[in-house]
């Protein structure tokens, strides 16, 4: 009677192999634990420089944008002889049918003087300029308030006014006392303050501004209900095309009547910002993970020489190269994958940390985090496919043999 030997290697499962590697990685856990570091100190390098950067950068955009990179303001040129041109009614609303604009407001004279009280002279100046307003003005020009509130669909109404900045120290009204509203006179009639607004360098104009509501304007001050300034914020990436037919929009008959102010110097700005950042990122995230792969290298060569007696002791009972192989590339994966999981936490909490004391907005891109992860265990891969090689080349007979 015959026996036959299956003389054929036994093939390992992927999670055989997996079990190989992690073996590898947990007996020698000093060496892991530094090996590891040097990856986690390159994949939270990468973390850090393009978080901390790209949240800085988002807090000087969000700084740019509050000058008015995406504003623009429409008005009719100066008169010069001629009746002055007359904005239409509805201009606020023709301009919000424009696709890309995503808020408009409308301010318009309401010829009127204001005084403290009625017993200033009528005749006195005082540089100050009654407006009425539409009441989603300070959400167009990126407005805030001091105190109060401001004009609201119920209070427009009503004769109740809002205080530029400038306006309110004129005339000596600069906080509020809650139950003990100021007053103002405008046009023979009293108007209650229930705002201020904070300073406003985006438009001067509104900080010397007494703003009353549209409502009110037409029913007590005899407004005629045309505009004479509407501001748009639009798209920045459609700015200029929103400029191009804002014109024609407000007044088709004769469009060059009236002027469009150009958009803000910041939105170059911003777009250079953008691009030098940007490319920054790059060059910095490309050295790190550099840094990163160098040492998973080096350490699975010194591996790969301190177990040349396990290598041949494992050929001899039957693993095969490529078992070998699989081995040692799956030991360098899990190093670098335990180093860049340690690293991406590593630089998530450190950027939290830092942009909080420098109160910026928090800012980790999600490809950095997934990308950082994938990156470590590639780079893992790579370093140790010359290593791999290395080990499987040897025969039991010379793995046995070395010293």
């Amino acid at each position: 009677m015959t026996t036959t030997l299956n003389t054929h290697p036994v093939r390992l499962s992927f999670g055989d192999v997996l079990r190989l590697g992690l073996l590898g990685v947990g007996t020698r856990k000093m060496r892991t634990v530094l090996s590891a570091l040097g990856i986690s100190i390159g994949i939270a390098t990468m973390v850090i420089v393009t978080s901390i950067p790209a949240s800085s950068q988002q807090a000087l955009l969000d700084q740019l944008t509050a000058l008015g990179t995406n504003l623009l303001r429409a008005e009719p040129h100066p008169a010069q002889g001629g009746d002055p041109v007359l904005l239409p009614e509805n201009a606020m609303g023709m301009v919000k049918r424009i696709g890309p604009v995503a808020a408009a407001a409308q301010v318009a004279n309401a010829h009127s003087s204001v005084q403290r009280n009625d017993k200033v002279d009528p005749n006195t100046d005082s540089g100050l300029t009654v407006l009425a307003s539409s009441t989603n003005l300070l959400t167009a020009v990126n407005g805030s308030l001091h105190a109060g509130k401001f004009l609201d669909d119920a209070t427009s109404n009503f004769p109740t006014v809002v205080l530029g900045s400038v306006a309110s120290a004129r005339l000596g009204f600069t906080s509020l006392v809650p139950g003990q509203p100021p007053q103002v006179y405008i046009g023979k009639q009293w108007f209650t303050v229930i705002g201020i607004l904070n300073p406003m360098p985006l438009d001067p104009d509104l900080e010397r501004s007494v703003l009353v509501g549209w409502g009110a304007a037409k029913q007590v001050l005899g407004f005629d209900g045309h505009p004479t300034v509407v501001y748009v914020k639009a798209d920045e990436d459609a700015l200029q095309d929103v400029r191009a037919v804002l014109g024609p929009t407000l007044y088709p008959q004769l469009p060059g009547l009236v002027q469009v102010s150009r958009p803000s110097d910041a939105l170059a700005a911003k777009q250079d910002t953008k691009t030098t950042f940007s490319a920054l990122f790059l060059g910095l995230a490309g050295v790190a993970l550099l840094v990163g792969g160098v040492g998973v290298a080096n350490t699975m060569v010194i591996s790969v020489l301190e177990r040349r007696r396990e290598i041949g002791l494992r050929r001899a009972l039957g693993a095969t190269r490529g078992q070998i192989r699989g081995q040692f590339l799956t030991e360098a994966a899990v190093l670098s994958g335990l180093g860049g999981l340690a690293g991406t936490v590593i630089g998530v909490v450190a950027t939290v940390a830092y942009t909080g004391y420098q109160g910026w907005p928090v800012i980790i891109p999600v490809a950095t985090l997934g990308g950082g992860l994938a990156g470590a265990v590639l780079i893992g891969v790579l370093a140790g496919i010359y290593p791999s090689v290395r080990a499987a080349r040897l025969t039991p007979t010379q793995a046995l043999a070395a010293p």
